[in-house]
């Protein structure tokens, strides 16, 4: 729903009203124009909002983002891994390793919440 404006036009006939009548009715054309304006001022707090966005809630003290120790975690599991890893099936071994760890911290950045 949109909010009710002054018309344009309304305004232009009584300016050129004004004009016609003289100063004599500056008074009552103010009023008029003051009174126009009112009422499209209380038409418009009258209109309900748009409602906003609620800001995101602040992570619980449970629920708190472990992705640093998730990566400091990975670099350590990452140097024995890869140590077994090649002493027993060379770089395909090494490779099979670091894909674990990768798919690990990928599962966990897209987990759902």
């Amino acid at each position: 729903m949109t909010t009710p404006r002054l018309p344009r036009e309304d305004l232009t006939a009584a300016m050129a009203a004004r004009r016609e009548l003289g100063p004599d009715y500056d008074d009552a054309f103010i009023e008029t124009v003051v009174d126009r304006i009112e009422e499209t001022l209380d038409a418009r707090a009258a209109a309900p909002r748009p409602r906003r966005r609620a800001p995101a809630p602040e992570p619980r003290h449970g629920d708190r983002d472990h992705s640093l120790a998730m990566a400091i975690l990975s670099l350590l599991a990452a140097i024995p891994l890869s140590a077994i890893g090649v002493v027993n099936a060379g770089l395909p071994g090494l490779l099979i390793a670091l894909t674990g760890i990768v798919l690990v911290n990928f599962i966990y950045t897209f987990r759902p919440r």
